[in-house]
């Protein structure tokens, strides 16, 4: 029998940066809740997130502009994409959904979708980090999007462009202008573009922390465990299993688990097409350089941040399942290409780290009530987004489970959707 609990509280499962804010808006709104996750909170991709506020960031990752390079970075050993070929045979059907995806009509519904989204995040993630007492996370400064010359900059117009169909403030910076916001770059870095609201987290697993801290000290609850499955009855949801033989009751859940999802979703028979986009990262401390602002070179396709007490490396995506073991050549690469931006950079004193973004193939979240069982909730399939869109999440998901109007139509996040 599942243990009874006089009112069983409801659980969140999964403790990373969506979870945690989940848990805190709802145990803040009075709604007793208990986390489960089967490590530590902030453990997972939380942990290695390149820590920005990327609202610029929103568009498909299928839209044409990718299409266009996908050959030149898959034959490249080196490139910003790597598909392990053992693993191309289970990765095909989320390959198809993603191809089908790129349609002119979907890539532009797909836009809206997450620019809505992005929209919201600062009405949503601001009053979240003042609750916590966490503003001062928040850095004033933007993003630099990176050029070596004209033909790169007309390459991403395509991007460019997007952000100026939805209003998003950007600035065009070149030459020593340039040079004067961030004296480390290299002479070669010709232009730029300034995304103002592209600010970041001084640390990110720190944040996730204070978020926890915040939840316990209003009376929720954190446990360790590994959820094995459900149980269900005419009214919905009854209890959940977990690996270690208990069986907690709760007639609600929120599936908040990032790439693990997935399974979960599957156990309740709703699968979702939910893969994990593997991401790679090299924290230098000492680099050697200073920056004030987070940059980025989509030519190279690396995002380079300062947080966690030196400069974060990343942006590689590798598609190879949850299981395969890490290849850190990737995050090598990351470094050596950081170097070209930033010539005395120096990377002595690292540390490399493999984290699992979860990737749906329309690159738009799932923040939905399950389709099938009445008293489950999913909030995943983030991306790279998790960190950017964790508050919004947490205010729809609260807003659902309240009986409240969410801030805005969610049925583009629907779990039913494919």
């Amino acid at each position: 029998m599942p243990e009874r609990r006089a009112l069983s509280p409801i659980v969140v499962i999964g403790a990373g940066i969506v979870g945690a804010a989940i848990a805190f808006e709802l145990q803040r709104r009075g709604r007793d809740t208990l986390v489960i996750d089967r490590d530590p909170p902030g453990k997972g991709a939380s942990f290695g997130n390149m820590a920005s506020i990327a609202v610029t960031e929103f568009m498909p990752a299928s839209r044409p502009g990718v299409w266009a390079q996908m050959p030149k970075w898959l034959l490249d050993p080196e490139g910003p994409v790597r598909f392990r070929p053992s693993y191309m045979p289970r990765l095909l059907p989320w390959f198809l959904r993603f191809l089908a995806a790129s349609r002119p009509s979907k890539v532009k519904e797909l836009e809206a979708a997450g620019a809505e989204l992005c929209a919201r995040v600062y009405d949503d993630l601001l009053p979240m980090l003042d609750a916590i007492g966490a503003l001062d996370m928040l850095t004033l400064e933007g993003c630099l999007s990176l050029y070596a010359d004209e033909t790169e900059f007309r390459a991403d117009r395509e991007h460019i462009e997007v952000l100026e169909r939805f209003g998003i403030a950007h600035e065009v910076i070149g030459g020593n202008l340039l040079r004067d916001l961030e004296p480390a770059l290299a002479a070669k870095i010709g232009k730029a573009v300034l995304f103002p609201q592209n600010r970041s987290i001084t640390d990110p697993y720190r944040l996730v922390l204070l978020l926890v801290e915040a939840f316990e000290r209003l009376g929720g609850k954190v446990e360790r465990g590994e959820v094995a499955g459900f149980e269900r009855d005419a009214d919905g949801l009854a209890a959940i299993r977990l690996m270690d033989g208990r069986q907690l009751a709760a007639s609600e859940a929120i599936l908040a688990a990032g790439a693990w999802t997935r399974r979960l979703s599957a156990e309740l028979g709703e699968p979702m097409p939910l893969e994990t986009e593997r991401g790679y990262h090299t924290q230098i401390m000492a680099p050697g350089v200073s920056l004030k602002h987070s940059l980025i070179w989509p030519a190279r396709a690396f995002m380079v941040t300062p947080t966690a007490g030196g400069l974060r490396v990343g942006g590689t995506v590798e598609m190879a399942g949850l299981d395969a073991p890490p290849d850190y050549r990737r995050a090598k690469v990351l470094v050596k290409r950081a170097k070209e931006a930033l010539p005395d950079l120096q990377a002595a004193e690292t540390s490399e780290w493999m984290g699992h973004r979860p990737a749906l193939p329309d690159t738009v979240p799932v923040i939905s009530p399950s389709a099938k069982t009445k008293g489950v909730y999913y909030a995943t399939g983030h991306g790279h987004l998790g960190l950017t869109y964790a508050a919004t999440t947490a205010r729809i998901v609260g807003d659902l489970v309240t009986g409240q109007p969410p801030p805005l139509d969610i049925r583009p996040y629907r779990v039913d959707r494919f």
